[in-house]
């Protein structure tokens, strides 16, 4: 079963920049209600993508110098990376719906 994975700034090259499918980004903070509300559907594309994309968490507060590099000014933000480029990105809340057709897009 595909859950998310948390990544840090060690494993962010091999998780996500190396990764040989697309890969979304979650940046969230525990003291964020809407990343808590988020976080159940990412839950759910995780574990109905099997092996065609990736879920991976990132979390703010414990991964400063990742929220600078990818100049994340608010959260929940996901990026969308393949082929180790970011190629797509949402702030806030989405629904699964649009956060899917862009994951399938890059797949």
């Amino acid at each position: 079963m595909n859950e998310p994975i948390n990544i840090n700034e060690a494993s962010f090259e091999k998780a996500v920049l190396q990764a040989p499918m697309p890969v979304l980004v979650d940046f969230w903070a525990d003291w964020c209600g809407p990343c808590k509300m988020i976080a159940p559907v990412l839950n759910e594309i995780a574990r109905e993508g099997e092996e065609r994309y990736r879920i991976a968490k990132v979390n703010i507060d414990d991964e400063p110098a990742l929220m600078q590099r990818f100049q994340v000014r608010g959260v929940p933000s996901l990026l969308f990376f393949k082929g180790g480029e970011l190629r797509d990105q949402i702030v806030g809340v989405a629904p699964k719906k649009r956060i899917v057709e862009k994951l399938e897009a890059l797949a």
